[in-house]
């Protein structure tokens, strides 16, 4: 049987397995999605947004499409929570909400809840904004997600409130009776001078494969901020596409934070829309890759308006046959005069089946910006361990301490205290033991 044929058969399995809920406008969105799906079907090998990561064969390879989830019976999140970190917990086990596990509370000026719940009850807000930011007239898996989301979170913040604490979000695959495929979307709302972190993180059970297509949409309004973490460390066999897409407005903050450090194929899609003056945005990244593992980050900063600024670290240790994919872009729109645009792409390979490919890029419309862009490759610092192992330290030791420190400009961007000294530690576990 032909390549071609088996994507067709895959995407056939997809379609199948669709069911368009909801009424209304949401049911139009989801039928638009599953016909736009039906039209692109997976990526091809050729599609350049996915040119260096085969998204399609190797999803084709692990995963049957015709079957459904085995049920799950899974209840020992705790393992999974961050250390002496004070939230609100969200969990879903296999797609699905889990009312017990969780602690949503009720918070003075904010809507928390799932986001078939919101589809109901908050309909006119969710049809405003869900489906307008994240594309899906040219990403498959984008509309895939669009017309099947079973779950997520729908979170709304009032004008003039601040969060008192992190909202984490857990997503765990319950992989222990066969494969797991599930869809989740995620529409976030932030009120004029509000303010709100969020985290994501996932993690499983089991030794099958399991698939996750997550999007999440952001709307930050005039003058507030949003917060948004995330945090791929799960150890099973995870699969995974990740879609973030943040709208800012006037003075408006965003910062974005992804770290991962385990996965057998990560694409992380993040694209931020700074559609208003005055708006601030950070993306920080880093990714520490080992074995056989394929993680692919595709980023962008579209400048829309002027006076705006953004900064972009990326850095990535790559060891074994492990490849790693940065894909970054600027947009400069003609009407975005002053912009301040940064990115940065550093990448450290510690073996000769290591590789990266990477594409920093700029299109810029405008005259009056200050913008630069640039990637580094290498190996680790020569002189840096040979002072260390002049000191009396370990070769394996050294090459940690050389490692974290490199990895340190991002971990220090980490605003909430608990949750760095958490990631510093996983970090930590990692460098330490690379060799």
């Amino acid at each position: 049987m032909s390549v071609t044929n088996i994507s067709k058969n895959s995407t056939n399995d997809i379609l199948q397995s669709l069911s368009l809920n909801g009424s209304g406008d949401m049911k139009k969105l989801r039928a638009l999605a599953l016909d736009t799906f039906r039209e692109l079907g997976l990526p091809p090998q050729k599609n350049e947004e996915y040119k260096h990561t085969p998204i399609t064969r190797i999803l084709e390879k692990n995963f049957d499409f015709s079957i459904t989830n085995p049920t799950s019976a899974f209840h020992a999140w705790e393992e999974f929570t961050i250390p002496e970190l004070d939230a609100y917990v969200v969990v879903f086990v296999n797609g699905e909400y889990k009312a017990n596990l969780s602690s949503l509370k009720e918070i003075k000026g904010v809507e928390l809840m799932t986001l078939d719940n919101a589809s109901e009850k908050h309909a006119d807000v969710v049809t405003k904004h869900l489906g307008k930011y994240a594309d899906i007239k040219n990403d498959a898996l984008t509309a895939w997600n669009t017309a099947g989301w079973t779950s997520g979170l729908y979170l709304s913040v009032a004008d003039n409130i601040t969060i008192d604490k992190p909202i984490v979000i857990h997503y765990i695959m319950d992989a222990e009776k066969g494969q797991v495929v599930s869809l989740f979307r995620n529409l976030f709302i932030v009120g004029k001078s509000s303010e709100v972190t969020v985290i994501q993180k996932f993690n499983s059970v089991g030794d099958s494969n399991h698939f996750s297509n997550v999007v999440t949409e952001g709307v930050v309004n005039e003058n507030a901020g949003l917060n948004f973490y995330q945090i791929q460390a799960d150890k099973g066999k995870q699969y995974q596409f990740n879609q973030t897409t943040i709208h800012q407005t006037t003075s408006s903050r965003a910062n974005a934070y992804t770290f991962t450090l385990n996965g057998e194929l990560i694409r992380n899609n993040l694209n931020l829309l700074l559609n208003g003056e005055g708006c601030e945005s950070h993306m920080y990244g880093l990714y520490l890759l080992k074995g056989n593992t394929l993680a692919d980050n595709h980023t962008v900063a579209d400048h829309q308006k002027p006076n705006s600024f953004s900064n972009e670290i990326y850095k990535g240790v790559i060891d074994g046959n492990a490849k790693g994919v940065f894909n970054g872009k600027i947009y400069v729109r003609p009407q975005a005069q002053k912009t301040n645009a940064f990115q940065s792409n550093r990448n450290v390979l510690l073996s000769d089946g290591a590789s990266i490919n990477t594409k920093p890029q700029l299109e810029i419309w405008a005259d009056d910006v200050k913008c630069s862009h640039g990637c580094t490759s290498g190996q680790l610092d020569e002189e840096a361990l040979f002072y260390l192992r002049t000191r009396g330290i370990s070769k394996e030791i050294a090459q940690g301490m050389v490692l974290t420190a490199f990895a340190g400009e991002v971990v220090d961007a980490i605003k909430i205290p608990a949750l760095k000294t958490y990631c510093q530690q996983l970090i930590a576990d990692r460098l330490h033991k690379t060799n």
